[in-house]
């Protein structure tokens, strides 16, 4: 059988990036955004509880950086259908051996590239166009007691964002720097 994603490792354990394969004809392209059998083969979900979709308006709106506690952490797969925007996992997952590592990626409707997102991570990302749309498949149901973030600028992580903030929701602005006892 033909596979219809290649899949980068990340040098975060269980991270990947995927490119879903793009067929094209005269019409345009097809590209399957997701096949059970394939992410199973990475250690991926093979199901999910929900799929969110969420636009940027305005070029440099930041959203994360996001993560859900146990018992509901949270596998994420990210897939931009429109403009692009520089993607971002952190590991927060105890004992892990990149604890504290990120990991990036420009993700674009044009690129194909979709960020696979282990449960234990934060996710953010920083719109690099206008009118930025992204899809999300989550393996768990949202579940705002469990909900939790860090700044985007924690400088104990130093992530390389490429463009400074312009707009970001208040909640995200008021996200506390990391500490263990707080955060995990």
């Amino acid at each position: 059988m033909e596979k219809r994603f290649d899949f980068e490792a990340l040098p975060l354990a269980g991270a990947f990036v995927a490119r879903a394969k793009k067929i094209g004809d005269e019409r345009g392209f097809f590209a399957r955004r997701f096949c059970a059998r394939e992410f199973a083969e990475q250690g991926l979900p093979a199901q999910f509880a929900q799929v969110n979709h969420a636009g940027s308006r305005k070029k440099s709106t930041l959203r994360g950086m996001h993560y859900q506690l146990p018992p509901k952490a949270e596998t994420k797969i990210v897939s931009v259908v429109r403009g692009a925007v520089w993607d971002v996992i952190l590991d927060l997952r105890p004992g892990s051996a990149t604890f504290g590592e990120h990991a990036v990626a420009e993700l674009s409707a044009d690129n194909g590239k979709m960020m696979c997102v282990p449960k234990g991570f934060a996710h953010g990302y920083i719109s690099l166009t206008d009118d930025a749309e992204i899809i999300y498949f989550h393996d768990e149901y949202y579940a705002p007691e469990l909900q939790r973030g860090i700044r985007w600028d924690d400088p104990a992580f130093n992530i390389p964002w490429p463009l400074a903030p312009a707009v970001m929701s208040e909640r995200d602005r008021a996200f506390a720097d990391f500490s263990r006892e707080t955060h995990l």
